[in-house]
């Protein structure tokens, strides 16, 4: 499993993707730090952390889109489900490549955190709850991006399937306040991503919002095991 993950996150250096993620999350965050928090004078960064979502929504899929695809498009998929590790090791291995770099991006905040103790009083409850809830948030896009890269061998279409199912989730919110069914619509509230991410990014760490993105995770995870045991016996 190990060998799997070691070789899954060094492709990422190993090719332009991994350096343009990390150079992307990290200048957009840097310039939603400096608009919102440098500039606007204040040490609040819940603007940052708001902004931040809908980048995520565009980067994420540029990891997750050739951890299957690549290995069907090479035909290297079958030597790799037919080897002594298990299925779900190899789900693991690559979800934690890609939950590896989320990681590495995320570090940008805690830079800033740092930066922004140099001149004021930043209240540290929001950027660790920030930090932690687009983790939980950043780890079930991953997990619907490798269920969908299980789908196809094209990584292209894995890419754009998996930014239209990001964006689709982002529009929950929208959707909900236009439905007039009060039943339908606390349902939307429930599993909107945006609203459970919010609630992290004020500070407010709650154990159903980390449940819920947890059961997202892996309930995806498992869809994807599924997809790849079912090719193996095919």
């Amino acid at each position: 499993m190990f060998a799997i993950f070691k070789r899954e996150l060094s492709s990422y250096f190993s090719s332009p993707v991994g350096y343009v993620v990390i150079a992307a999350f990290m200048a957009f965050s840097g310039v939603f730090f400096y608009i919102q928090c440098l500039y606007s004078a204040t040490s609040n960064m819940y603007g940052v952390f708001q902004s931040m979502f809908f980048i995520v929504l565009f980067l994420i899929p540029l990891l997750t889109m050739r951890l299957f695809s690549d290995d069907r498009k090479n035909k290297t998929d079958q030597a790799l489900i037919t080897s002594p590790v298990s299925i779900p090791a190899i789900v693991t291995a690559k979800f934690c490549s890609a939950l590896t770099m989320l990681v590495i991006c995320l570090s940008s905040y805690i830079i800033e955190g740092i930066i922004l103790s140099c001149i004021a009083s930043p209240d540290w409850s929001v950027i660790i709850g920030s930090v932690f809830g687009m983790l939980l948030m950043g780890s079930s896009f991953i997990a619907i991006g490798i269920f969908i890269s299980s789908l196809t061998e094209n990584i292209i279409i894995a890419a754009v399937f998996s930014f239209m199912a990001n964006v689709l989730i982002s529009l929950i919110d929208s959707i909900s306040s236009t439905i007039s069914w009060t039943f339908l619509k606390d349902v939307l509230n429930i599993i909107s991503f945006q609203n459970k991410y919010g609630n992290f990014s004020l500070g407010l760490i709650s154990l159903s919002d980390i449940v819920y993105f947890l059961t997202i995770t892996f309930m995806f995870l498992f869809f994807t095991d599924r997809i790849i045991d079912r090719r193996r016996w095919a």
